[in-house]
């Protein structure tokens, strides 16, 4: 097969330093191997791609049996590398807090507890992100069972265990009333089980009739937020479901012939998750006398219900299958409290930085931990020498059966992957994490050549103008599950691989289960 442009040069400059060197060898013995010069061969026509004309595209592609590049591009520039980012925070996550590490929500008082508390109840978080309207339901009944009526003080909403900083460093303000860029609190909860801490389930249905104002319902039943309902019944869904910035007031307009769910935030969600507590409270007969306010637990002030999260090995599910935004910051501000004692963005992300460079990590830039912010910076090399120095950690397994699977149908198993590359050699095969923003796409991961050889890999493309570009991230990784070291492929068949257009967003951006 005819060389690439990339292959002639690389080619022309090892004959060329050989020849310095003396060494007389022939120079067909320098020829790589045929499935490689095939594979540098398809991996530039499909990023020959018109789209990518504008844009700015890395690649590297890493034997891990070897060590050697089989492919790269820009492997040492800076990109923005969106939800690839949460790679490094999973991975530094596991490492400082442990597979075995859980949340702790508690239910705190400084009097002696009996039918009276005298004094302030306090509910305390630590960052747990999987808390549901029960899970704080089943705390006030914990509270009742004690033998608690009544509470003559206020109840108090610690989030102290972070800071009070809500939002990311250069998250776009437009972002803000929707769930993947939530607030980061200490104290939140989240409306089902996919855990969008600090988020609501706001579901917006027909009418009676034509012209029939939209009938609203929230998940979970609350009345925190204030629905200012202006949508009607229509022959059509077209319908805006939009909390007002610093408020918890949600503009509902448009028309819906069908029903609707939007996923919104809450402005304070530890006073939101207070406020579903102290629901709870009431339905188990326990009544607060004062106020729900911000504060902090007193010194010496003893618990009397507790719950605590499931493991940070079962939390990796719907984290990285579903890339989460919420998890990566939350784990972000929780290593930052086990490290340093401050749970702040700062202290999380310098102990995300010091294990990202230990696992060759070398050139980055962080701003958060889950890629929203188009500040963070890593490049192709980087990302693929983390790839395979984590190869060898203990928890390896269980972080890599945490990343999205391509082609798998089940939801919490192909993840963000599960409706990309079904039916290809890629499918079941290519472990990896996605990611997207306008403007910004990645795919990096893990697959297994035809040969049995293990590959990692990383594509990151910035700034096309196209909607999407990401089925040339699978006719890439299409190609590498493929690629054999003695076999050329017909070039024309990763090009034909990609069965259907795929979506610019990832489904983590695009909530409904058939994304």
């Amino acid at each position: 097969m005819r060389l690439s442009r990339r292959t002639s040069i690389m080619l022309a400059g090892v004959v060329l330093a050989t020849g310095i060197a003396g060494s007389g060898g022939p120079a067909e013995a320098l020829d790589p191997a045929p499935g490689v010069t095939d594979l540098t061969h398809d991996i530039d026509q499909i990023l020959g791609d018109s789209r990518l004309a504008p844009a700015r595209a890395g690649v590297v592609v890493k034997s891990v049996t070897t060590g050697e590049d089989l492919y790269t591009l820009d492997a040492g520039k800076l990109f923005a590398p969106a939800s690839n980012t949460k790679l490094l925070t999973s991975a530094a996550a596991i490492d400082t807090l442990g597979l075995d590490y859980r949340f702790r929500t508690e239910v705190l008082t400084a009097s002696k507890p009996g039918r009276q508390v005298t004094g302030d109840l306090v509910l305390k978080g630590t960052g747990d992100p999987t808390m549901l309207a029960a899970d704080y339901d089943a705390l006030a009944a914990k509270v009742a069972q004690s033998g608690v009526r009544v509470v003559t003080g206020r109840l108090i909403a610690d989030d102290t265990w972070f800071d009070a900083v809500r939002l990311g460093t250069d998250w776009a303000w437009d972002d803000e009333p929707y769930y993947y860029a939530g607030q980061i609190s200490a104290l939140t909860a989240s409306p089902d089980t996919d855990y969008d801490a600090g988020s609501v389930i706001v579901s917006v249905a027909p009418g009676s009739a034509p012209g029939a104002p939209a009938k609203i319902s929230t998940t979970p039943e609350t009345g925190y937020i204030k629905v200012d309902n202006k949508a009607v019944t229509g022959a059509a869904t077209d319908v805006t479901v939009e909390r007002q910035h610093g408020t918890n007031t949600v503009l509902v307009t448009g028309t819906v012939a069908a029903p609707y769910d939007e996923w919104v935030t809450v402005w304070d969600p530890a006073l939101y998750a207070a406020s579903l507590f102290r629901k709870g409270l009431a339905n188990h007969g326990v009544r607060v006398l004062g106020a729900t306010v911000h504060g902090a637990a007193p010194q010496g002030a003893a618990a009397i219900a507790t719950r605590e999260s499931m493991p940070l090995r079962e939390l990796l599910v719907p984290f990285l299958k579903l890339s989460n935004n919420m998890h990566a910051e939350i784990l972000t501000k929780a290593m930052g409290r086990k490290v340093s004692g401050a749970g702040t963005w700062a202290a999380g992300l310098a102990v995300t930085t010091a294990f990202a460079k230990a696992n060759g990590v070398q050139t980055l830039r962080l701003r958060d931990g889950s890629g929203l912010s188009r500040v963070d910076a890593l490049t192709p090399s980087g990302i693929t020498a983390l790839l395979a120095a984590v190869r060898g950690k203990p928890w390896f397994q269980t972080w890599y059966d945490a990343l999205p699977v391509a082609g798998q149908a089940e939801r919490m198993v192909g993840g963000t992957l599960r409706s990309r590359m079904q039916g290809t050699p890629a499918a079941g095969n290519v472990h990896a994490k996605t990611g997207s923003l306008t403007g910004v796409s990645a795919l990096s991961g893990y697959v297994t050549g035809a040969d049995g050889e293990p590959l990692v890999f990383s594509v990151v493309s910035n700034g096309y103008l196209a909607s999407s570009v990401k089925d040339l991230e699978d006719k890439i990784a299409i190609r590498l599950a493929q690629f054999s070291r003695s076999a050329p492929v017909d070039a024309a068949q990763p090009l034909r691989a990609a069965a259907h257009p795929v979506a610019d967003l990832e489904c983590s951006w695009v909530k409904p289960a058939t994304c």
